[in-house]
């Protein structure tokens, strides 16, 4: 009689910890910054509106990626550090406002994308991911572009997360 009621007292404690074990295998939060482009010709060949929907295309491809690799929990960017981005110096040039950001979202991790164009042939594009907690970077990986493209954009920011970002050992 007490085997059996040691059994029904103890399988309730075991199902309850269940999900405490659960959380603690959801992947970190990670925050999205955005995508910058660093237009080194600005004067002679001034931003395109293409440009502009690579930005917006890259972003939507990063977030979408990692979302469904199960890496990290999209954290969503609110309004307010929407409006700090908009509004302060370039993500990446801030002297720390990333780390500030993600402490504000509550993320494990921030990260952004930079896409310097020398020229519409000549680009590169650099992915950063930083611990908002000690403001430093954890990873930084760089590719070349060669020609200015929606997909040369796609199929690069691709080949930086699967063969760095995704291929990472934690």
């Amino acid at each position: 009689i007490w085997t059996l009621a040691l059994v029904v007292i103890v399988l309730p404690l075991s199902a309850a910890s269940v999900p405490h074990a659960q959380a603690a295998t959801d992947p970190p939060h990670l925050a999205f910054l955005g995508v910058r482009l660093q237009n080194d010709n600005e004067k002679l060949e001034p931003t395109t509106d293409a440009e502009r929907n690579r930005i917006a295309a890259l972003a939507k491809q990063f977030t979408s990626a990692v979302a469904s690799s199960g890496t990290y929990t999209i954290t969503s960017v609110t309004a307010d550090i929407q409006s700090q981005i908009a509004s302060g110096q370039a993500v990446g040039n801030c002297g720390g406002c990333e780390a500030e950001s993600g402490k504000q979202l509550h993320a494990d991790r921030v990260a952004w994308i930079t896409v310097q164009k020398v020229s519409n042939l000549i680009l590169n594009m650099n992915l950063y991911v930083a611990d908002p907690a000690t403001d430093k970077l954890t990873f930084v990986k760089s590719v070349d572009i060669r020609g200015n493209t929606d997909e040369s954009w796609s199929r690069s920011l691709k080949y930086l997360l699967d063969n760095y970002f995704f291929a990472q050992k934690s």
